[in-house]
């Protein structure tokens, strides 16, 4: 063989190796492509396999059929969007939209049905939200959100404008209120929406019977007259039909713990706005009360068989009590609260129908009144029992306020009323830094004759009078012990130093 022959075989065994070689190398990399290719389906289809079966037990059974005939299922790469609670941002887990369950949000179209639904879902989630988003108007019935099996810290986020009916029929023969929530814990309502009562229909139609506040009695205008006459209308209203007998409150709350009320706002409420009653641990901030001076019985806030309650930073306007405490009550601080127009912050009625009272160890302080009826107020009935400790009212702004400061043991909200001996007695009540003006008399104490008032203290009161269209009096007291723990101006010279010389002792079922 020759040389030249001989690099020629060597050359072609060479390019055959190199040939054998790159088909190896690619029958490899088929193969790993295969494999991966065929692992990837593998899962596909087990993913499938369990879609199909959680389709089948969400179904409730039967047979799965494909909706590939009439639907063609979306790429993988485009998933569906994100459902929204309002304003393009994505709903959170366990956030209930009112809208995603039905309602209009039209200001026309019934929702309650809508809001049940979603009470219904969120109910059973602990710490779940109900969203009643802006700039929607929702017109709600009647309603009662309810526990006791509901998880807690539920949260009504209220952006919105809920509504009532503008008429009496879905009231039937009458109810105690438009939206109760009962038996409940850690329930919030907040956000900056607002609640709207559509009152004006039941004050136009105020029955001649229904009750008007008994200060009134020493409120004489100049011209002669007896005070203000109010208006009454026929019961019955041409658009509403016949009122009921009950007068109901827009919100109340019942037998609930923990809850909080903020930032939204509840107007024309047909007779008290906000209600808690038999409830334990309630906070209410940054809230607002709107309706008309006139409108009649509308206590901005209502408070009965209630403890540990915290209201400041309110803003109350209203036709009746800007806060009502009633019997039962203890532990309540009221501070940093503005109110007006209304008849002021009164502990009371108490012992109607000869009833028994219990309020104790309330403070309300840093509080501005402008044009109100009543200042700071205790108001009972003749023939109660029971008894009123530990008040304190203080750093109390008053501007061209009626009656700045009253103790009213003869109240009255009839024409007449019996005569009684018995009464809830009262002890240990501080007026401190009570400042400003009043237009008919600074200083009213009318306690019992047979349970005097006691330990009622005054202490840095400067009230200066404003002459407007009414007859003006001096400080008055009548039964009333206590201590001028400085000068007050006017001089209230009326109290009675000390202590009363004798008084009536409650029996034990008729004290706290």
């Amino acid at each position: 063989m020759t040389i030249s022959s001989f690099r020629s075989f060597t050359l072609a065994i060479l390019v055959a190796i190199l040939v054998w070689s790159s088909a190896t190398h690619n029958s490899c990399n088929a193969t790993r492509s295969g494999r991966h290719w065929r692992k990837n389906r593998s899962t596909s289809t087990t993913l499938s396999k369990k879609k199909s079966g959680n389709n089948h037990h969400n179904g409730g059974g039967g047979k799965s059929k494909s909706k590939s005939s009439s639907h063609k299922a979306p790429p993988a790469s485009a998933p569906a969007p994100p459902e929204h609670d309002d304003g393009g941002v994505p709903a959170a887990a366990n956030t209930y939209n009112v809208l995603n369950f039905g309602a209009k949000g039209d200001g026309i179209a019934d929702d309650t049905k809508a809001f049940e639904g979603a009470w219904a879902v969120a109910c059973k989630v602990k710490g779940s939200k109900i969203i009643v988003p802006s700039p929607y108007k929702f017109l709600l019935g009647p309603i009662t959100f309810s526990g006791p099996y509901c998880q807690p810290n539920i949260v009504f986020q209220v952006d919105g404008t809920i509504i009532a009916p503008s008429s009496f029929k879905p009231y039937g023969s009458g109810l105690f209120q438009w939206i109760l929530f009962t038996k409940l814990v850690g329930l919030t309502i907040q956000g900056g929406g607002t609640i709207d009562g559509s009152g004006s229909i039941w004050w136009k139609s105020t029955p001649f019977d229904d009750p008007l506040d008994d200060e009134l009695k020493l409120i004489i205008p100049i011209n002669g007259t007896t005070g203000k006459k109010i208006l009454h209308s026929s019961i019955t209203d041409s658009l509403g039909g016949i009122m009921p007998s009950i007068k109901p409150t827009a919100v109340r709350f019942y037998g609930s713990f923990d809850v909080t009320v903020t930032g939204i706002t509840i107007q024309n409420s047909p007779q008290c706005h906000l209600k808690f009653d038999n409830c334990v641990g309630v906070s209410v901030y940054n809230f607002k009360v709107s309706s008309p001076g006139d409108s009649p019985n509308t206590d901005g806030i209502h408070l009965q068989n209630s403890k540990d309650v915290l209201i400041h930073t309110t803003d109350l306007s209203c036709g009746d009590d800007c806060v009502s405490i009633q019997t039962g009550c203890s532990n309540i601080y009221i501070h940093n609260v503005n109110c007006g127009p209304g008849h002021g912050i009164s502990i009371g009625s108490l012992g109607k129908d000869n009833t028994k009272a219990c309020v104790s160890n309330v403070t309300v302080r840093d509080v501005m009144m402008t044009n109100t009826m009543n200042g700071v107020r205790i108001k009972t009935w003749q023939g109660g029992s029971g008894s009123v400790k530990g008040i304190m009212f203080s750093n109390i702004q008053v501007s061209e306020v009626q009656l700045p400061i009253v103790i009213d043991q003869f109240y009255c909200d009839k024409s007449t009323c019996k005569n009684q001996s018995s009464a809830v007695a009262l002890s240990g009540i501080s007026y401190e830094r009570i400042r400003g003006t009043y237009t008919v008399k600074p200083v009213h104490f009318a306690c019992s004759d047979n349970m005097p008032c006691t330990d009622v203290n005054l202490n840095g009161i400067n009230l200066k009078p404003v002459q407007e269209r009414y007859h003006m009096y001096d400080p008055f007291c009548w039964k009333t012990f206590g201590e001028l723990l400085s000068p007050a101006v006017p001089p209230v010279e009326c109290l009675q130093i000390g202590k009363p010389s004798s008084s009536h002792v409650q029996a034990d079922h008729d004290s706290c």
